[in-house]
């Protein structure tokens, strides 16, 4: 039996994006997977983990999300500045939420609502923040998840910075993870963008729970779960992975 948390359950839902790579007018989210836009289907999985609160972060296209789903709180990331200053945005909304925020991605729509009571029942005891960690069959474009002796995360390597031992491992970062409500935004406020791209990463909330004495779990998911959409390729490659699933 699947463990459940034992406290309420935020979501904060990154959709961003101006998803430029799917040539389209519509908004990346809202490209239907089996007839139902992604963010639908990510929508429908939240109902049924009855979360207590939903904010999607919008940006460019954020009329489309608007209109297709006007009863979900929204909040807005003017300038494109990385996931940490994305998720940052849903403070006002979320700073004083007591129980365990998700952190999930509008073009990541297939995790199941099993997976996302784990990840936040992963988060308890000396554990603030819990990882969602996968098993690609090409990990090349993922960073790894390096483990600690305690079996928690140690850290999250990138493949272009990882060594050749680092390289084998074959578990995945998903990019979603669950953070305590009460060290969420103050994480957040810490990190910085001293990075080739000058943004703010997520990411770097790891080592900074670390840095503060937390442990930090991982939990693993079946790679279709957190198979992400970036173009009408993969699109079209996820539909097809799923009516074979499925016959």
């Amino acid at each position: 039996m699947t463990a459940r948390p034992t406290h309420a359950i935020a979501a904060i839902v990154l959709a961003a994006g101006k998803g430029s790579r799917m040539g389209s007018e519509l908004h990346k989210v809202l490209h239907p997977l089996r007839g139902k836009p992604m963010l639908g289907h990510l929508l429908d999985s939240l109902a049924h983990i009855d979360a207590a609160r939903i904010v999607l972060v919008v940006g460019a296209g954020r009329e489309q999300i608007e209109r297709a789903y006007p009863d979900t709180p929204k909040v807005v990331q003017r300038e494109q500045r990385g996931t940490a200053d994305a998720v940052r945005t849903a403070e006002a909304e979320l700073g004083d939420f007591p129980g365990t925020v998700l952190i999930l991605y509008g073009d990541v729509p297939l995790i199941a609502p099993a997976t996302m009571r784990t990840l936040c029942a992963a988060v308890a005891g000396d554990a603030v923040l819990a990882v969602l960690g996968f098993r690609p069959g090409d990990t090349r474009a993922y960073g790894r998840l390096v483990t600690a002796p305690d079996g928690g995360l140690a850290r999250i390597v990138e493949h272009a910075d990882a060594s050749e031992e680092e390289r084998r491992i074959d578990l995945c970062n998903s990019g979603v993870m669950a953070v305590r409500g009460e060290v969420l935004f103050p994480l957040l406020a810490r990190v910085g963008c001293a990075n080739a791209k000058g943004e703010y990463y997520l990411t770097d909330i790891v080592a900074l729970a670390r840095g503060d004495g937390h442990r930090v779990a991982i939990v693993e998911a079946a790679e279709l779960e957190v198979s992400g959409v970036n173009s009408r390729e993969e699109l079209a490659a996820l539909e097809a992975r799923l009516a074979d699933a499925a016959s």
